[in-house]
């Protein structure tokens, strides 16, 4: 199937260029564009600039002024962030997050609210390029190609968290083997995030690495008796009593739009499904997601594995963003630095490509025809990584080895 789709001798690298500096530059012209028409921290539209940024920034100065668990109440949220932008009609942002993502926000909060946009979209940013040029080091169009992913546009336009998240975990299968330690801290840290966490203990079981494993669990708690030493247990009984909230009006109801969510529980929900079959289906891919990604780290190269981890935890959880599908663009780099290492299988350039530039117009073809663009490619990019551990890899060698035992007994 993959290659009878193929588009492959379409996808030449001055046309990879060419695309990638057009992308880059609209990026740039749109983010002066934005904050050139703006009035003080509110956009030309009426919207905080950096939008989804706007709860972290006011969940940050709560924290700093003593209030730091009414951040996860959200009529009194939304209250404050009518007066930190000066606006009346500004539109609520909710703050969903885990404690231990309170500690960034109340550093941020430490400066002024574009300053600290700017900060954090930066900083991030430039970690999240950093470990693409790590895992593409000769690449010399790694940082054009990257940088002019369609995907950092729309994650800078809601100035959200994706490039952290995309560093933390891309960094963490990078260094998995190398550096053990280091690599546990990093995915540890995703405690923040726990969604794109959940196939984190089984990758790392799989492959065996304990140290890592011990790393991680000694982050995660780390971070989280960090929160309890700051604030005390009343931050953490806010979140626990927002989860019940957060997951009937967020994620079963949809009231970020279905247009945006593109996971397996969304899609259902979209096509019109109940909110139990929605979570039957999204159960099933979700094991099958985390089943692959273990496959690949077991048996798969450094840069199979990543491209699968980091594809796998897109579908693995009913609540994702268009904006989170950086961590796909990472996972291309890996996917592609395997092609590069070890030769090209037919359909890969065309499907990389589609994968590249799904975000582009992921949204508005989910919202007008239904079809989850985006989360196509997330599967698509994930069948390249397995289809590589199993041809090239022989990831399946385990389970032939069993099946021939339990023919011959």
């Amino acid at each position: 199937m993959i290659a009878g789709l193929s588009i492959d001798r379409h996808v030449t690298a001055a046309r990879v260029r060419m695309t990638a500096a057009l992308v880059l530059a609209s990026t740039v012209i749109g983010l002066l564009y934005l904050f050139a028409t703006a009035h003080g921290t509110v956009d030309s539209l009426g919207r905080p600039l950096g939008t989804d940024f706007s709860n972290v920034w006011t969940a940050g100065w709560m924290a700093d002024h003593g209030r730091a668990a009414q951040a996860w109440d959200w009529p009194t949220q939304h209250e404050v962030q009518k007066q930190i932008h000066d606006d009346p009609a500004i539109p609520f942002y909710g703050w969903h997050y885990p404690p231990p993502f309170l500690i960034i926000a109340s550093l941020l909060a430490q400066f002024p609210y574009v300053a600290a946009l700017l900060i954090w979209q930066g900083m991030t940013l430039a970690l999240a390029l950093l470990v693409v040029r790590r895992i593409l080091p000769d690449c010399r169009d790694a940082l054009l190609v990257a940088a002019g992913a369609p995907v950092v546009l729309v994650c800078l336009g809601h100035g959200q968290n994706a490039f952290m998240t995309a560093s933390l975990l891309g960094g963490g299968m990078l260094l998995l083997d190398r550096r053990p330690w280091i690599a546990g801290m990093l995915l540890g840290a995703l405690v923040y995030k726990p969604q794109f966490a959940v196939l984190i203990p089984i990758v790392i079981l799989a492959r065996g690495n304990i140290r890592a494993f011990l790393s991680a669990g000694l982050t995660v708690a780390g971070l989280c008796l960090l929160t309890l030493a700051i604030w005390g247990w009343p931050v953490w009984a806010a979140f626990i009593d927002s989860l019940s909230l957060t997951r009937h009006i967020i994620i079963e109801a949809g009231a970020t739009g279905w247009e945006k969510i593109q996971s397996p529980f969304a899609a259902v929900r979209q096509w019109g499904g109940s909110i139990a079959l929605a979570y039957g289906v999204q159960g099933v891919i979700t094991a099958i997601a985390i089943a692959l990604a273990a496959l690949a780290s077991r048996r798969g190269t450094m840069a199979v594995r990543g491209a699968a981890v980091l594809s796998a935890a897109l579908l693995s959880t009913p609540y994702v963003l268009d904006y989170d599908f950086v961590l796909l663009g990472v996972a291309i780099a890996f996917l592609y630095a395997d092609m590069r290492a070890r030769g090209v299988l037919a359909g890969e350039p065309g499907w990389l490509a589609y994968a590249w530039i799904a975000p582009l117009f992921g949204r508005a073809i989910a919202e007008y025809t239904h079809i989850p663009v985006n989360m196509i490619a997330a599967i698509a990019v994930l069948t390249l990584a397995m289809r590589r551990a199993i041809q090239m890899d022989d990831a399946l060698a385990p389970f032939r080895r069993w099946r021939d035992g339990r023919l011959a007994a």
